[in-house]
């Protein structure tokens, strides 16, 4: 009973649960490919009756179950994310869908030529990455990278290196990718600063991975086209290519509205504006009238049941993810309510680790042991949540952490990342030249933008 009791109420028998924890965790995952979210519900579970928590907090009983940790935890987070990730899926699918993103790299690489092909790639990336997950921007986009380096005749790797790195700093850093919009969950912190800060953080750093980095090594690194690469799309059969300001309105206008909803009230009294703002910058709001948008101005063509079909498509690959983040905040409330959090704020303190710092270094260690990015923030915003209880940290440096969060997921992708592999293998590039060129460049947008968000966070 002296052994149970020091782990359960004793600061370093606290630290040996969490520890023992995740390396459960990540063996479930690692070394026996146990689905993310079960290996988390089941290290959730695990964790809570190791640590003492009654079984009626933790699953309720018959009778009243909705004050369980187990619903909670599920409920909490599901209910800030589930539409905000299904509307941004289906304003992506329509985007995709419509020829706005063939459209928007064609414009950009007429308007900066051929000699910039590469920066108008990157630029791509960005743009159309903020609507679309990762992987299906580099579906879409790829065609007119092959169709760009053919042109130029030099290495490939010049073109889709930036395109890579646009989408993967607007999947880490902003709103609405499933990370983001976790993190902010889990930390209380207003989607309209993460885009504020996301935007900050992400863009020099998108700067040196994705542009100067590329320009380096792809002059050292010659990659062909590869045989199997498929032609320039040409568009949807009998679809009209859709105007150019129609699809920069439904990308750039829920961007707006959150920003818009996020400072009317900081600028501006209570009232009607106020009030109107604030409703219209929901993140809920402000996407659902750019998903009707989308479907007005982009899907003329489409009928009632060809747009049912083309949402159901979109929202199909949704459900494991949601899952994943809704045992992550299982975890979390589990972490919270063992005392296992208070019991890391007390040693971070202890070492003089700045927080910001810790966050950092426990994403990217989740990230480089496991691989998934997703399962790395929904764990380690689980784990840094509880640290920032009554820290008093201002909505800005929250999303400041948040950011470092994102930053850390990203790092170092290696052979465990299914992204990896999707990218080796669609772009005809070798192992060892992956790990040369994107395994780099993921690390270092991963470092630079922790490093803009530790040097705002002294400022903020």
């Amino acid at each position: 009973m002296d052994a149970v009791h020091w782990v359960q109420h004793s600061t370093p028998g606290l630290l040996l649960l969490c520890a023992l924890a995740i390396a459960a965790l990540l063996a479930m995952i690692i070394r026996y490919r146990v689905e993310p979210f079960i290996a988390l519900l089941v290290t959730g579970l695990l964790l809570a009756l190791a640590a003492g928590v009654p079984v009626g907090e933790l699953v309720g009983s018959a009778q009243q179950s909705s004050d369980s940790l187990l619903e909670k935890g599920f409920g909490s987070i599901l209910g800030h994310i589930t539409a905000i990730v299904g509307l941004g899926a289906v304003l992506g699918a329509v985007l995709e869908d419509s020829g706005g993103a063939q459209l928007i790299t064609r414009r950009l690489l007429a308007a900066v030529g051929q000699r910039r092909a590469p920066l108008a790639m990157g630029l791509a990336g960005l743009v159309f990455g903020v609507p679309v997950f990762f992987d299906i921007g580099i579906f879409v986009l790829a065609p007119l990278v092959f169709a760009a380096a053919r042109q130029g005749g030099r290495s490939l790797l010049l073109y889709c290196l930036p395109l890579v790195a646009g989408l993967s700093m607007t999947h880490a850093f902003l709103p609405p990718h499933p990370g983001p919009v976790v993190v902010s969950g889990l930390l209380g912190v207003g989607l309209g600063w993460v885009i504020v800060m996301g935007l900050i953080c992400g863009i020099p750093a998108f700067l040196v991975a994705g542009v100067a980095y590329p320009a380096w090594i792809g002059e050292r690194i010659r990659l062909p086209v590869p045989d199997t690469a498929p032609p320039e799309p040409e568009g949807s059969p009998g679809t009209a290519e859709p105007p150019l300001a129609a699809v920069a309105l439904v990308i750039g206008l829920p961007v707006l509205l959150i920003l818009g909803g996020t400072f009317a009230g900081v600028a501006l009294p209570p009232g009607t504006a106020l009030d109107v703002l604030s409703l219209l910058g929901n993140p809920v709001v402000a996407l659902t009238i750019a998903v009707l948008l989308a479907f007005r101005l982009l899907a003329r063509g489409r009928s009632a049941a060809e747009l049912a079909e083309l949402t159901a498509r979109a929202l199909r690959p949704l459900g494991m993810i949601l899952l994943v983040v809704g045992a992550g905040g299982f975890f979390g409330k589990v972490l919270d309510a063992t005392g296992v959090g208070d019991a890391l704020a007390g040693s971070l303190q202890a070492t003089g680790l700045p927080l910001i710092a810790a966050a950092y270094v426990i994403s990217s260690g989740l990230r480089i042991a496991q691989g998934s990015a997703t399962v790395a923030i929904v764990t380690a915003g689980g784990i840094v949540a509880p640290l920032l209880a009554g820290a008093g940290y201002s909505q800005p440096r929250l999303a400041l952490v948040a950011v470092t969060i994102g930053a850390g997921s990203i790092i170092a992708s290696h052979v465990n990342d299914g992204g990896f592999w999707i990218i080796s293998r669609y772009f005809g590039i070798p192992v060892a030249d992956m790990l040369k060129t994107w395994t780099v460049l993921e690390t270092i947008l991963s470092v630079v933008a922790f490093a803009m968000a530790a040097v705002l966070c002294l400022v903020v």
